[in-house]
């Protein structure tokens, strides 16, 4: 967890970021000094208009406020039928060690407990603030006797929980007390009606002890290792701070040591929140996004905060409920759709950072290959429906866990596409930040192995064309040959095996193969409804998923660019929306994305905002039958594909905003291409864009800037473009240098800027 090194990198590049946004091409208006160190935004003001309120008791996971590093992690609201507050303590790292029982019991996520703050009085009333600024919840609590002013925060490099609190004189005598939970995996409640595989039994019970002026609760596993609850309260003045710290190892037992060290090591509250407070704000300046829709763009900003509160590069990749565990049928890793869409929103935020996803494939990538049957493990890999935080998933069945199944046999489960999904992932990391190391020592390998799973099955038909036999479409409930979420994967993964080994000057001998693959595979299952699950099997129920329509969004293989592809991806898009029933969260935010594709701003929007209305909770959180945390960060994700899309090497600016969003600002957006892009839309126009490479890869912008173009560098000097036959503008930059684009005779200042908000609303959380 030691993030020193990430940080002052961070630190270093938001400077230059800061530094270097506001210029302007000579002759235009330049920003003042002060304007310059903010890049002309005041980020406290700013960001303070998303912070999220409570004036009521929260009373579950998805309405209280969430503090968390990646690692460890705090949902707090309200203890049932008490007089207290309850602070979770739960821990990304924290599972059990037991495959002969599965991911989703032997290898579960294993919850760890809680601490109540137990007032004197009867608690009467609340005002609390989650401060995104500074990641920071600060409030006060009311009682019958007196108030409580408390300050919490997650310590961004450190396992450390810290809460101050400074009491009235009649609240002196308020308590913390500490409750830890069964080490059992959540699944195995009765509530949940998934049973147990026979012989799988808890966890030894937690062992309570004192150490000094600390408290330990020790929780030994029966596999090895432990994790262990450290806190200790200290005194300074009229403030009492409660540190809490996790730590976990296997199979040896040295978290007591590390738990203890840093909670005996932890500064007062104070001092902690400088380091804290640096990283929180050079995360935050990274870049930059503003729209009229304050309800919209406070939403966005939350989910930057959740997302860096819930993912770090080297931390687990999320489970279904991030670091912030709760009881819940999915204490694992999920890998048919949840883990792809958790992470979608780091690239254009500027936020690869946290890309768990490249690190985990590339650190566990032995694994994988383990996770098929024995007879494909020389040259294939496979990632199963559910994992550890390690890749595995140990025994694999439909009670403990969901294998890597074996196309054409129905018995285990043949859902073979998550690797190569996964994978897409990995390339958009590679493409939004042109680093040929992942390209080749992550990316390459692995997703030639995934597609050499598919190689061995894919088969000429009596119509000539390669057919795949049945896989399951995940998780429309049937199997079924030619599934379109296979075909579009297959598609996709041997386009990019030929277009990376070109790059990197593979001369692979499977080139020929993937190329016969591309010209002769069978064309998608579609009838008069649009794309079909697979061959012979409609798209005939509603369903949540939107594994048939890949092809179309995120893999862009069939895009509304192509006219005769405009029909079926209309069609498709609303008979699959158009069965209510079955439709989730996430339903709404492919909608979104696919709408965006279609240039149809209002209609992404109106998806949007069927989802916060449907399904989002107070504190922005989600549910569908347990706490699951990958929709909301999926709808920052399509917000993004409404402002700038990068697909198929060219930049598109604003395709698809409604006409409300008349003013937009952008800062350091990173696209495909390696490239930051910052910009301004005014009156419903685009003013200016820049754009900055780092990889000096072709720029090929869609500016969508009305009349001729001024294209210069920094100092008002020209820089070369030309104008594309179809419009777009192609624009000579090399590596590290700008371009900015405006409509020729104005004179922006370039500066960005907040714009002003277009309507007041409420603010997230329980005001």
């Amino acid at each position: 967890m030691d993030i020193s090194r990430r940080t002052v990198l961070g630190g270093a590049l938001a400077g230059i970021a800061a530094g270097t946004a506001g210029l302007s091409p000579a002759g235009l208006p330049r920003a003042s000094a002060a304007e310059l160190s903010r890049d002309g935004i005041d980020w406290a003001d700013f960001l303070a208009s998303a912070d999220l309120r409570w004036r009521r008791m929260p009373k579950t996971w998805y309405e209280g406020p969430f503090l968390g590093n990646g690692f460890l992690g705090s949902g707090i609201y309200a203890e049932p039928e008490r007089n207290a507050v309850r602070f979770n303590v739960q821990h990304s790292q924290v599972q059990d060690h037991r495959p002969q029982f599965g991911s989703l019991f032997g290898l579960a996520r294993l919850p760890i407990g809680y601490f109540t703050l137990e007032p004197v009085g009867a608690i009467t009333g609340l005002d609390w603030r989650l401060d995104l600024w500074n990641a920071e919840l600060t409030g006060t609590i009311t009682t019958a006797v007196g108030s409580l002013e408390l300050r919490a925060i997650v310590h961004t490099g450190q396992s450390l929980l810290a809460v101050e609190v400074r009491p009235s004189e009649g609240e002196r005598g308020f308590q913390w007390v500490f409750h830890p939970a069964k080490a059992i995996s959540p699944r195995a409640d009765p509530v949940w009606k998934k049973p147990p595989p026979e012989g799988y039994a808890e966890n030894p019970p937690v062992q309570l002890r004192q150490a000094g002026d600390a408290h330990l609760a020790i929780q030994p596993l029966l596999a090895g290792g432990e994790h262990v609850t450290a806190w200790r309260e200290v005194a300074r003045g009229s403030a009492r701070t409660l540190y809490t710290s996790v730590a976990w190892s296997h199979p040896e037992k040295t978290s007591a040591v590390r738990a203890l060290r840093t909670v005996r090591q932890a500064s007062a509250l104070d001092v902690l929140t400088w380091d804290h407070r640096r990283w929180w704000h050079d995360y935050y300046q990274r870049s930059f996004l503003s729209i009229p829709d304050t309800r919209l763009q406070s939403f966005y900003w939350i989910q930057l905060y959740k997302v860096a509160s819930a993912a770090r590069r080297e931390a687990p990749v999320m489970a279904t409920s991030g670091p912030w565990l709760e009881n819940t049928p999915w204490p694992a890793t999920w890998w048919n759709l949840n883990v792809q869409l958790e992470y979608w929103l780091i690239q254009g935020s500027n936020h690869l950072e946290l890309d768990a996803v490249s690190y985990a494939l590339g650190k566990y990538r032995d694994r994988l290959t383990s996770q098929v049957a024995k007879p494909y493990q020389a040259d294939s890999a496979g990632i199963p429906r559910t994992t550890d935080m390690t890749l595995l998933n140990g025994l694999a069945d439909a009670t403990s866990g969901y294998p890597v199944g074996i196309p054409g046999q129905d018995t285990p489960t043949p859902e073979v596409g998550n690797l190569t999904w996964a994978l897409h992932n990995v390339w958009l990391s590679y493409r939004h930040t042109m680093d040929r190391q992942l390209l080749r020592d992550t990316l390459f390998p692995l997703l030639r192995r995934a597609i050499n799973y598919y190689l061995h099955f894919l088969a000429p038909g009596p119509d000539g064309r390669l057919h795949l036999p049945a896989t399951f479409s995940p998780e429309y409930g049937v199997n079924a040959p030619d599934t379109n979420y296979d075909l579009a994967l297959i598609r996709w993964g041997c386009k990019t095996l030929l277009d990376t080994a070109r790059e990197l000057r593979i001369a692979d001998p499977l080139a020929g193969k993937w190329q016969q693959v591309l010209a002769t595979l069978t064309d998608y299952p579609a009838d008069e409804n649009g794309y079909m699950i697979g061959a012979g099997v409609p798209f005939a129920k509603s369903h949540r998923h939107y594994s048939h329509l890949l092809q179309i969004y995120p893999l862009y293989e069939i895009t509304w660019e192509q006219p005769e592809h405009r029909e079926i991806i209309e069609t498709s898009l609303n008979h699959w929306v158009g069965f209510e029933g079955a439709l989730q969260g996430y339903t709404f935010t492919g909608a979104a994305s696919i709408s965006a594709q279609m240039l149809r701003g209002e209609k992404a929007a109106y998806y949007l905002g069927e989802l916060q209305q449907r399904y989002i909770q107070p504190n922005t959180m989600y549910k569908e039958s347990g706490p699951v945390i990958e929709t909301p960060l999926s709808a920052a994700k399509s917000m993004q594909d409404m402002l700038v899309q990068g697909w198929g090497g060219v930049l598109r600016l604003f395709p698809a905003v409604p006409e409300a969003w008349g003013d937009i600002a952008l800062r350091d957006f990173r696209t495909e291409g390696a490239f930051l892009l910052s910009a301004s839309r005014e009156g419903g126009k685009t003013r200016w864009l820049k754009v900055h490479s780092e990889a000096g890869a072709p720029c090929v912008l869609r500016p969508g800037i009305d009349g001729e173009l001024t294209v210069t560098d920094a100092h008002g000097r020209p820089r070369r473009w030309r104008r594309l036959a179809n419009g777009d503008v192609q624009v000579d930059l090399g590596r590290g240098q700008d371009a900015y684009v405006c409509r020729r005779g104005d004179r922006p200042d370039f500066t960005v800027r907040p714009v002003a908000p277009g309507s007041a609303s409420d603010p997230w959380g329980m005001p």
